[in-house]
This record gives structure tokens, C-alpha cells and sequence, in this order.
């Protein structure tokens, strides 16, 4: 199987509270198994995602950050995150668990306009 389809999947929504953003990551390591070209994009809330040191222990949640370091093992080499969503949040690329490509809504947008497929839960 060939890597002809690009498919975007954008994290829109925090790491607990709601299965969503595990479905969305869920998907884009299915989708990478299958030799899909994948473009992960953190943006809004979602870019809590990313965050280093979390501890979902207290709300009885399973800490979700450990399959993002199996990323580059699906070939998602480059994870995207909106820069004005972190900045709304006080955030700064030094607070993630990952290296992530910090992007402005310009950079984002070309990479959804090249996508054949955007998901986003």
C-alpha cells in the first residue's frame, strides 16, 4: 500500500473529560499503520495534550501522553501545534512532552488545503 492519501487529524479538545482527543490519536496510529501520510495538528484545548508532567491519577483517568511518544514509531514524524492556541493558554513549545512544529493559522490552513482527508473530532 502506497502513501498517496494525506489524512489531517485535528485535536481540538483537552486529554480528559471526554474520549475524544484518545479517539482522534487513536485513529491517527491506525491510519499511520496502514501507510497513510498522517498530519497530527494540536490547536484550542487540545494543545493540553501535549503538556510534560501530567498526573490524570487523581481524576481516575489513564495518562494519554505515553502514546505520543510512539508517534515517529507509525512514521508521525512531525506533530503540528497552533501557536496562537498556546499563547491563548499561556503555553510555550518548552512546555510539551514532544517536540512539536509550532504553527501559525497560515501554516496550518496550507496544510489542511493539501489534505485529502481532514478529520476532526
Amino acid at each position: 500500500m502506497s502513501k498517496n492519501k494525506v489524512i489531517s487529524l485535528i485535536i481540538r479538545q483537552a486529554p480528559y473529560g471526554s474520549s475524544r482527543a484518545k479517539a482522534t490519536l487513536d485513529m491517527a496510529l491506525s491510519a499511520a499503520v496502514f501507510e497513510q501520510s498522517v498530519q497530527l495538528i494540536f490547536m484550542d484545548d487540545g494543545v493540553f495534550q501535549l503538556l510534560a508532567k501530567q498526573d490524570p491519577a487523581a481524576i481516575g483517568a489513564k495518562n494519554t501522553s505515553a502514546a505520543l511518544t510512539a508517534l515517529p514509531l507509525y512514521g508521525i514524524e512531525t506533530v503540528y501545534v497552533a501557536s496562537e492556541s498556546l499563547q491563548q493558554r499561556g503555553l510555550a513549545a518548552e512546555d510539551l512532552s514532544i517536540s512539536a512544529r509550532v504553527s501559525g493559522w497560515q501554516e496550518i490552513s496550507a496544510l489542511l488545503h493539501r489534505s485529502d482527508t481532514v478529520i476532526s473530532l
